[in-house]
């Protein structure tokens, strides 16, 4: 029985397509094409790209993509790498991955629409205290006395003009 990377690489060639034409088509890198036609299969760093690059070449070949990935199933079965999936635990390592983790649960639609809410409720209420201190509030409070105080001999109700200033005519 061939091996998926010998089917692929037949059916390629069966269609006279180059490495380049597939990689257009499947949008998959020549280097991930050669190295699925090669069965290299070390040179992915998990097998759920494997598998879904072998999806989309057979697709894209017009051939039994089921069938490809089982037979990829029965030889990622075989390799010591990708024998057993990767270990899929919920338990945080960290502090900094629990909180990653309590974040993802998250629906971010209703945290967003809560966040927005909390935001303008803050405004107004903001506002609202702003308007009321500023009504409550007199701005001649705080002012101190003028900077002119008569003397006793004057009456204060016309300001004497100053000595150096210069006469108009």
């Amino acid at each position: 029985m061939p091996t998926v990377a010998e089917q692929l690489r037949h059916a390629r060639e069966e269609q006279k397509l180059s490495i380049y034409q597939v990689a257009e088509i499947t949008k998959i890198k020549t280097d991930h094409i050669r190295a699925l036609e090669s069965g290299d299969f070390d040179s992915f760093s998990a097998p759920v790209y494997i598998r879904g690059f072998v999806r989309t070449y057979a697709r894209a070949l017009k051939l039994d993509d089921a069938r490809m990935v089982g037979d990829l199933e029965t030889e990622l079965g075989r390799s010591e790498k990708f024998r057993e999936p990767p270990p899929l635990t919920n338990e945080p390592r960290g502090a900094l991955d629990f909180v990653m983790l309590q974040l993802s649960k998250l629906s971010w639609r209703i945290l967003v629409s809560v966040l927005a809410a909390a935001l303008v409720v803050i405004v107004l209420v903001g506002s609202v205290r702003s308007l009321r201190n500023r009504k409550e509030s007199d701005p001649l409070k705080k002012l101190g006395p003028g900077l002119y105080q008569p003397s006793s001999s004057e009456s204060g109700e016309t300001l004497p003009l100053p000595t150096n200033a210069p006469r108009r005519p």
